[in-house]
Formats: structure tokens, C-alpha cells, sequence
């Protein structure tokens, strides 16, 4: 269930004074930090998707589902960090084929391989750290891949560089792109 952010930390049965938004603000503050940027990257799919209608399922088999059934995964980088860099970072995205478990089961699927229909790299390519905001939606790039296509070029590969994904011949789109690009790669019609 989604929390509102007002709920009270309790002790001894009465509210102890602490929000859940105040763990929030302090947690989730820092949205240059590479794991809570890879679920606002997620986030931000999600919701051109239309696939963020229940709450997030950790480590689930892919990350989102639409409507019509299509399975993605999302993969995020960026050049700047939280910490301090002497020069940007070098893109990478994982592309790793893994021995799926289904949270709602949980149970471990038998065979290692890439288990969503399409993949969404997201980059947040603004290098100057001080306009760099992964909450303005224009700092994205997204290059959108069918996993089909991955596993026929790609193997069993671990990981892909930005200059690898892009002789791959990725849709390239803005936000507003998303859907329709997801949709063209996985094949189904909407």
C-alpha cells in the first residue's frame, strides 16, 4: 500500500514525533546517488508507461510491466556522481542475463537469461554539475532496445558502453517517446 509520507513512527504505542517524510527527505534526497537514480530513472519510465500503479517490487524478474503485458528493464548512468570527480563517468549499463525470481511467488526461475520483452537505458547525460537535475525530465536520453535483439548481438555479455548500445541502433527519444518506442520494440500493438 502507498504511504503518504505523514505516517508516525510509534514507540510504546504513541507517535514518537518523526514523519515518514522526514526519513524520506534525509534517505532520498541525494538523486545523484546511482541507486536511488536508477529507480527514478525507473520512476520516470514507469510513468510513461503508465506502469507505476502499485508500489515498487524489488528485485523482481524485470522492472516494470504494462497494461498490455510487455516486461521491461531498465537500465540508468550517468556522467556525474553524488561524490566528487576529477572527471565524468565513463557509461556503462549492465546487461547481465540472471536466474530470475519472481517476488510475488518467491520462487527462482531455472534458466539464466534476460527475462524482460524490452530494455529502456536511460542516460542523464548533463555534464555540468551545476544545473544537473535528475528531476528535469529534458537532462534524460533514453535508447530503447528489444532484449530479442540484445541476446542476438549480444550473448551472454555482461555489460555495454554508451558507444556499443548506440551501433546497436537503439530508439533514441526524450520522455515524451517512451511509450511509443517501448511498443515498436516489443512487437505488440497497443
Amino acid at each position: 500500500m502507498k504511504k503518504t509520507g505523514e505516517e508516525p513512527f510509534v514507540s510504546q504505542n504513541a507517535e514518537a514525533g518523526i514523519k515518514l517524510l522526514e526519513f524520506w527527505q534525509w534517505n532520498q534526497s541525494d538523486l545523484l546517488n546511482n541507486a536511488l537514480r536508477g529507480t527514478i530513472a525507473e520512476f520516470i519510465v514507469g510513468k510513461a508507461l503508465d506502469a507505476v500503479k502499485d508500489v515498487r517490487m524489488e528485485w523482481d524478474a524485470f522492472d516494470l510491466i504494462t497494461d498490455e503485458g510487455i516486461k521491461i528493464e531498465v537500465k540508468s548512468a550517468a556522467y556525474l556522481q553524488s561524490w566528487h570527480q576529477t572527471k565524468n563517468s565513463t557509461i556503462q549499463f549492465s546487461i547481465r542475463p540472471a536466474l530470475a525470481w519472481e517476488a510475488r511467488t518467491n520462487t527462482y526461475a531455472t534458466e539464466v537469461k534476460r527475462n524482460a520483452d524490452v530494455y529502456v537505458f536511460c542516460l542523464l547525460k548533463e555534464q555540468d554539475r551545476s544545473v544537473v537535475d535528475p528531476l528535469n525530465l529534458e537532462q534524460w536520453e533514453f535508447y530503447v532496445l528489444a532484449t530479442e535483439q540484445i541476446n542476438r548481438e549480444k550473448g551472454s555479455q555482461k555489460s555495454i558502453g554508451l558507444n556499443g548500445l548506440m551501433k546497436m541502433n537503439p530508439t533514441v527519444t526524450g520522455f515524451e517517446g517512451i511509450k511509443e518506442a517501448v511498443v515498436k520494440c516489443s512487437n505488440k500493438q497497443v
